[in-house]
């Protein structure tokens, strides 16, 4: 007799600097539950330790069609392997091996940015879309692209490190294992937003954000967006400032891969049309024509699901 019983949900692992994430997912892509740990960072032993240990105890005795991770990681995809990790120390691992010896169970890995595209491709802003670029604003910037409906990782599988374009050959030094100066990692990022917040407190030594600095109060990103939600206005030009750097990037992506949607997630895009609209009004401004009037530039609609969504999503495509 044929099997009637429900296909088997996946396990979606979101591994982040801070929190491991980790989910049941349906089939439809579905979370049916969840649970979260801060990140054992000590070494590479006691991550695997934490993350083979908190899968065990998650799935139990329930049948599960594999794993999949989101992992902030350079992958060979060829041969399962994390090159280089940003936040964590996972490095020239045979990753997808290791966690399938300790769990006995089908893994699938990809950068974190690739599993976020993929779930906003599936069942997010960008359902029916073929051709879309994805950027997620946090610490840095990452990216996934979506070519004629499927991911695209490149020769080897670590393709698509969108972050990691020069805007400005000039500007500040890239962040981690990045050789390059002024990338949009550092122009358009949390860390771009704090940057541009002390240069206009420089520009403008009695302002608020000058005096804010002055009183001990860090002009990070939450802080920066927060005032400019209130309406303050020199909070409201780092953005348009930040904005309009995103706008640059997303010009250059656009002639390339002449998408039908730019989707912006991460922390950063919280922001909303005040980073948003800026990066839209350069895109126009230095995109083709031809391509330029064609895209739309969106936020993310998965928060910070997207990442386990995604991972989930690996084992079932």
């Amino acid at each position: 007799m044929p099997d009637s019983s429900p296909p088997a949900p996946a396990v979606g692992v979101d591994l982040g600097g801070t929190t491991v994430k980790i989910a049941l997912v349906s089939p439809e892509l579905e979370i049916l539950g969840r649970t979260s740990a801060p990140t054992d960072r000590r070494s590479q032993d006691t991550l695997l330790d934490q993350l083979s240990r908190m899968i065990q105890e998650f799935v139990e005795d329930r049948a599960v069609a594999g794993v999949g991770f989101g992992l902030p990681s350079q992958i060979d995809q060829r041969r399962g392997l994390v090159l280089d990790s940003t936040n964590v120390p996972l490095e020239d691992l045979d990753f997808a091996g290791e966690m399938n010896s300790r769990l006995g169970l089908e893994i699938r890995i990809d950068n974190d940015a690739n599993v976020a595209c993929l779930a906003e491709a599936r069942c997010g802003v960008a359902q029916g879309v073929r051709h879309m670029v994805m950027l997620t604003l946090g610490t840095g910037v990452g990216g996934g692209l979506l070519l004629d409906g499927s991911l695209y990782r490149g020769a080897i599988g670590s393709g698509g490190e969108l972050g990691h374009m020069s805007i400005d050959e000039d500007g500040p030094p890239c962040q981690g294992h990045c050789n390059n100066r002024g990338c949009l990692e550092v122009l358009a990022s949390a860390t771009g937003v704090m940057s541009a917040a002390n240069t206009l407190a420089n520009e403008q030594p009695s302002g608020r954000l000058a005096n804010a600095r002055v009183g001990g109060t860090e002009l990070d990103a939450r802080f920066i967006i927060d005032r400019a939600e209130a309406g303050d206005r020199e909070a409201r030009e780092v953005l348009r400032r930040v904005g309009r750097h995103l706008g640059v990037g997303i010009a250059n992506y656009v002639n390339i891969f002449n998408p039908e949607l730019v989707v912006v997630g991460g922390g950063v895009s919280s922001a909303g049309d005040l980073l948003l609209e800026p990066a839209r009004e350069e895109c126009r401004r230095r995109a083709l024509k031809a391509t330029g009037e064609e895209v739309r530039i969106v936020a993310a609609q998965l928060g910070n699901d997207a990442g386990l969504i995604g991972a989930a999503a690996l084992v079932f495509e």
